[in-house]
């Protein structure tokens, strides 16, 4: 039978994930806006290579953004499987190692940005254009990191449904959500690079993008403010754990 210091972990690892969902949605949208968009222009590395010499400490700053982004999402990672284990620990571990590897894919993009702006700067003129196109399709490197962002977080959300800790429309929104992120990454991995598709999937992905942003701020404030719907007991609310026979 849960007992009472399981209730409280959960409870806890909950305020955490919604805090890291807050700062993650937060930081990587004034990330787009004020880094990434000034600096990495898709498919065209000689602007690319002009705005970052015009602002390294912008591009620097960008890359510690996602440092830290990928060391939240190993935070989430462990509070979400705290949260998720007695719903079905299988599938949370599962989870819980799709996040990880998430995570470790992201901090491999920072180290090839970070390489790849070493070499601009102790390499000459000739080589500007294989860095600078080195350093643009880091993009691609990204839409990798989405594919298990899209997988791990579908199936944190869909076990967050089956235990109704949440109102089950906030937890089907975030399935929803990351399912959308899911297809639009498999997508753009499987289109060529440079053609009017590609030009499509890129102006698609902001609308498809856009209720996972929704949902993080929802999930976040209600995870840090309202926490978990758990019974006196701590288990599930659902009629087979309800049916359960106590020890």
């Amino acid at each position: 039978m849960p007992t009472q210091p399981t209730e409280a972990s959960q409870r806890a690892a909950a305020r955490i994930a919604g805090v890291v969902f807050l700062i993650t949605v937060v930081g990587w949208t004034l990330n787009w806006v004020f880094v990434d968009s000034k600096i990495v222009v898709a498919g065209d590395a000689a602007k690319t290579l002009a705005n970052l010499r015009a602002d390294e400490f912008l591009f620097r700053l960008g890359l510690a953004n996602e440092l830290l982004f990928a060391c939240c999402g190993i935070v989430l990672a462990f509070a979400l499987f705290v949260i998720m284990e007695r719903v079905n620990r299988n599938l949370a571990m599962l989870a819980l190692g799709l996040k990880l590897v998430e995570a470790v894919l992201g901090s491999s993009l920072v180290l090839s940005g970070y390489i790849g702006l070493r070499m601009l700067n102790a390499t000459a003129a000739p080589l500007d254009e294989a860095i600078g196109q080195f350093l643009t399709v880091r993009s691609t490197g990204m839409t990798v990191v989405m594919v298990f962002l899209g997988l791990d977080l579908v199936l944190f959300f869909s076990l967050l449904f089956k235990s109704r800790y949440v109102p089950r429309a906030l937890s089907a929104l975030g399935v929803f959500s990351y399912a959308l992120i899911l297809v639009q990454s498999v997508i753009g991995l499987l289109v060529p690079a440079g053609g009017a598709a590609q030009t499509m999937v890129t102006t698609m992905s902001m609308a498809l993008f856009a209720p996972s942003v929704l949902f993080e701020l929802l999930i976040g404030g209600w995870l840090l403010i309202k926490g978990l719907k758990l019974d006196p007991a701590g288990t599930l609310h659902s009629p087979r754990a309800m049916a359960l026979p106590s020890a």
